[in-house]
């Protein structure tokens, strides 16, 4: 049992606070039933990554509306939405806008029915199971707020909606396609993105690294088969294959300094397809995570050495050596400007008050949002934030013994979207205005 004062602190973390009245908050009040009903047609309508056809364009209608200029198939099928309003910085608000390839199982009534089928042949639902229908909406909400209150911000407010994020494609796509060339280059760039794991309305925060690097790698193990009663006259590749598994675990234990987080996972193991037979090849999928350069390298170099160095141990021939591939789709840490980050934290903390607002760990999921930074960092300053989606009974019952909580790309997520969206549009429309006084000139 939870002592008295335990519970009082979960509550404590779970009830909204409200610091003190203010505009934009009463608008989004006033607006939440459209927003909401916005929301509900998203999540009944995903797409997969660089298929979302439809939701650009309803995106892009809904911007165009508030008087943005927008220009559409930047990337793929991203969308960007400007809106020049005299001089000053540059602030760029980013949304992503993929579903992923998941059955739902919510039970809600909207609910995905989308089923789609893979160019490899698999079947499968398509669902907001990480909550990016709650990033757009929040996305055009910011967007009303800002379009409605010209008269109180100058400089250039650039919208983005970003395609091909889960399979960490789209920001990518949309710079090698010109977003800071043909488009005004940020000062500034914000995103968020919803928390399974915090209580609805919560901001959280990290001061520098949010998301860590991902690297997805394919090992080909090759060997020679043949009959299972005979392995003398084989080269059995799934033992190979098993031997690397086991020494890449000393990558993380015994090469990288112990106070560096890094993962090294064996997600996938494929070989054979019979009792009796040994086969040719074996087929290892790994995820790799880190968040500095230096650590990145040293775990894609150590994979390599590993698996060629197992190879030999094993008398493969130079021609049979494993084949290493760091695929299409990884993506770089995502890092907060850390001055930023606190200047905007101690701005959600003025307006939310400090029982929604916290200083949280860095994850290790990945997030091409970096990526924009990284374009040109002695330049860009950029945060990303999360903001809980938990609903709020929930959160409590798992505090206290309850059910546990479904994460990010389960079939059950399903966020309070109405906390989310109004939580994360005034954050990010109260930044734009912070960033973007009446007045101030661009350095």
């Amino acid at each position: 049992m939870f002592r008295k004062t335990t519970l009082l602190a979960c509550a404590a973390m779970v009830m909204p606070i409200q610091v003190h009245a203010n505009d934009l908050r009463d608008a989004l009040t006033t607006r939440m039933p459209d927003l909401m009903a916005l929301y509900r047609d998203l999540h009944a309508h995903p797409e997969l990554s660089m298929q979302e056809v439809r939701t650009a364009k309803k995106l892009a209608a809904q911007m165009r509306s508030l008087g943005f200029a927008v220009t559409e198939g930047v990337g793929g099928t991203g969308v960007v939405a400007e809106m020049r309003n005299g001089s000053g910085p540059i602030v760029m608000l980013r949304a992503d806008m993929d579903g992923l390839p998941v059955t739902e199982e919510t039970g809600l009534p909207f609910a995905s029915k989308v089923r789609v089928t893979s160019s490899s042949g698999v079947e499968s639902g398509v669902m907001h199971a990480c909550g990016h229908d709650t990033h757009m909406t929040a996305w055009i909400a910011a967007a009303e707020l800002l379009a409605a209150r010209k008269d109180q911000w100058s400089g250039t407010l650039l919208m983005i909606a970003e395609p091909g994020e889960e399979v960490g494609l789209g920001a990518k796509a949309m710079l090698d396609d010109g977003l800071y060339t043909r488009f005004p280059k940020p000062d500034y760039a914000l995103a968020f993105h919803d928390a399974a794991q915090y209580p609805a309305g919560m901001i959280g925060y990290s001061t520098e690294y949010a998301y860590a690097n991902v690297d997805s790698v394919d090992i080909l193990v090759r060997g020679q088969g043949g009959h299972g009663a005979y392995p003398h006259t084989t080269k059995d590749p799934i033992v190979l294959a098993s031997a690397i598994v086991m020494k890449l675990q000393t990558l993380v234990s015994r090469e990288v300094n112990p106070i560096e987080p890094a993962v090294v996972t064996v997600g996938s193991f494929h070989a054979g397809t019979k009792h009796n037979v040994i086969p040719a090849e074996a087929k290892l999928q790994l995820t790799v995570r880190s968040y500095d350069a230096e650590t990145r390298k040293l775990l894609l170099d150590g994979i390599a050495r590993i698996a060629r160095g197992e190879a030999v141990a094993a008398g493969l021939p130079e021609d049979r050596m494993p084949v290493v591939t760091v695929l299409e789709g990884s993506t770089p840490a995502a890092a907060n400007t850390p001055d930023f980050a606190q200047e905007m934290a101690r701005l959600f903390t003025a307006r939310f008050g400090a029982e929604r607002v916290k200083q949280v760990p860095p994850v290790m999921a990945g997030e091409d949002f970096g990526r924009y930074r990284l374009a040109d960092p002695d330049h860009i300053r950029s945060l990303i934030f999360w903001v809980g989606g938990v609903p709020q009974d929930k959160y409590y019952a798992a505090q206290i013994g309850g059910a546990s909580l479904p994460s990010l790309h389960s079939a059950l997520w399903a966020p309070d979207a109405e906390k989310v969206v109004g939580t994360a549009a005034e954050a990010l429309a109260a930044a734009a205005l912070e960033l973007m006084p009446v007045g101030d000139v661009a350095e």
